[in-house]
């Protein structure tokens, strides 16, 4: 066929191919002539050969992006090394490992993805066999009569009738109308593949941010709670003093008022622990409380590692799985403008039928019983292409539509990544001041203490000391938490995650 026409490429779908030369074998013939057999096999390669390279509409070429050799926030805690897949391993945490397998193999949302996904892969598989002559039988009895009054002879006639028949169906797809609609579903699969892979990294992510929370929150009330205990001695010695008569019922006011503002943040800390259980229960697919006897112990925040591996910024498209469900989408989208350009042309279809009817069920295998029929039909909107321009013109759009959302999905992947960077970074420097912060504040209070005992100084100064050390550790650990989570959405942001972790689908 001249390409120059505009009707078809010469995209070849060796699917299509296939499915075309199994359905136009014959499944039996008569002897036929040397020559008309050479005929037949002939028209049967060159419509093989028509239908194998001819498919109306654009091909899809995945659209190339420019990208950094590098990220712009990197520093010396980041390597070029490829990310890590299941990146929770890094942590060296069993119960966090344990969490997150099983919540990658239970988690609501990741069925319902699944289920998606099943249900777009059934599509995919519906879309393939309409290549292949649909098949099909049916069978029926009927038993009729006519009165006195309808007949001609003025009696009543009974009849009976007994009918079954093998009838096919098959859609030649001249102008590659089945194959571009084949490849628009499997497009749409592997984009709904890609959904459940980002899900799965949503998924491990939350689990890991709620667990570090889980771990940052009850560092807080341990320190909340050692600080107590601190505070209680103060106020135990204040008031020794004033019974003494070497005090004042000021400083034991004020060591008490230091005291219960302390106490006070304890609710408020074991109801952010047991929120946190219950949400990471429900993440596991479980009742909320189901988690209670594994989380409720006291357990250190992970160390983190070192040197986080990052990769390259190409490397992060490609790994990042809402970038490649995007790009399917735009691959699915470009192929239903061939399936809408495909009305343009006559839609040709071969039917055939092979059965019998008999009103003795007996003689259905006779001859005298047998029907048959068959033939080509041809559809063609010849006087309804307004209707097949607007269609036409919605695919464009669509394509248009989610080619600029492909493009919007790489710039927030990229953006995502570089301030999940920063935020890890700047988060880290202020951990280490913090560090620094933390260990100067327990000196301090202990020269406060013993410099109070000996007389040297009042009892402002040792509450100060206490009140500037009960803010910096729990700075501290909050910053110890906010370091963790900001890793974690970092990992997600690098788009690992998925890899082997559990959750798998039927084909």
């Amino acid at each position: 066929m001249n390409k120059s026409l505009g009707l078809c490429n010469t995209r070849v779908d060796n699917e299509s191919t296939g499915a075309a030369s199994v359905a136009l074998e014959p499944i039996s013939q008569a002897p036929a002539a040397p020559g008309r057999l050479k005929l037949l096999r002939a028209s049967i390669m060159l419509l093989l050969t028509v239908m194998a390279g001819c498919a109306v509409g654009p091909d899809y070429r995945q659209p190339k992006v420019e990208t950094p050799k590098t990220f712009s926030s990197e520093d010396s805690a980041y390597a070029a090394e490829l990310p890590v897949a299941q990146f929770w391993n890094v942590f060296d945490d069993a119960t966090l490992n344990a969490l997150e397998s099983y919540a990658l193999r239970t988690n609501h949302d990741l069925r319902i993805a699944l289920a998606n996904l099943n249900q777009a892969r059934a599509l995919r598989r519906e879309s393939q066999f309409d290549q292949l002559p649909t098949l099909g039988a049916q069978a029926a009895h009927s038993k009729a009569r006519i009165s006195a009054d309808q007949s001609s002879d003025g009696r009543p006639v009974s009849s009976e009738l007994n009918t079954g028949s093998f009838d096919a169906f098959w859609e030649l797809d001249l102008f590659g109308r089945v194959r571009r609609n084949v490849e628009a579903s499997r497009a749409s699969e592997e984009a709904v593949a890609a959904d459940l892979h980002a899900l799965q990294v949503s998924v491990a992510a939350e689990v890991a941010r709620n667990y570090f929370e889980l771990r940052g929150a009850q560092e807080q009330f341990a320190v909340a709670r050692r600080n107590a205990e601190n505070q209680t001695q103060t106020l135990h010695i204040a008031q020794a003093r004033l019974d003494a008569g070497r005090g004042t019922e000021f400083d034991t006011a004020r060591a008490q008022v230091l005291l219960n503002n302390t106490l006070s943040t304890l609710p408020a800390l074991q109801a952010a622990i047991e929120n946190t259980i219950h949400r990471l229960s429900v993440l596991a697919g479980e009742q909320p409380n189901a988690l209670s006897a594994m989380l409720t112990p006291v357990a250190a925040l992970p160390e983190l590692p070192r040197l986080v591996q990052i990769g390259s910024p190409a490397d992060l498209l490609r790994r990042r799985p809402d970038v490649r469900a995007a790009e399917r989408r735009l691959a699915a989208a470009t192929a239903t403008i061939g399936v809408a350009e495909a009305d343009w042309f006559p839609r040709v279809s071969f039917t055939g039928e092979i059965g019998f009817a008999t009103s003795d069920i007996k003689r259905a295998g006779d001859a005298p019983a047998a029907t048959y029929a068959y033939g080509p039909s041809i559809q063609w909107a010849a006087l309804d292409f307004g209707h097949v321009k607007a269609r036409i013109d919605q695919t464009k759009a669509s394509q248009q539509g989610a080619a600029a959302a492909y493009e919007q999905t790489v710039l927030r992947a990229l953006e995502e990544t570089e301030n999940a960077l920063v935020s890890y970074r700047e988060t880290r420097h202020q951990l280490d001041y913090l560090g620094a912060s933390a260990r100067a504040s327990n000196r301090a209070t202990e020269l406060a203490h013993k410099r109070y005992v000996g007389g040297a100084t009042d009892f402002l100064d040792v509450l100060d000391s206490e009140r500037s050390q009960l803010v910096v550790e729990a700075s501290l650990s909050r910053a110890r938490t906010a370091a963790a989570t900001d890793l974690i959405g970092l990992y997600k942001a690098l788009g690992g995650g998925w890899e082997n972790a559990g959750q798998s689908a039927r084909k």
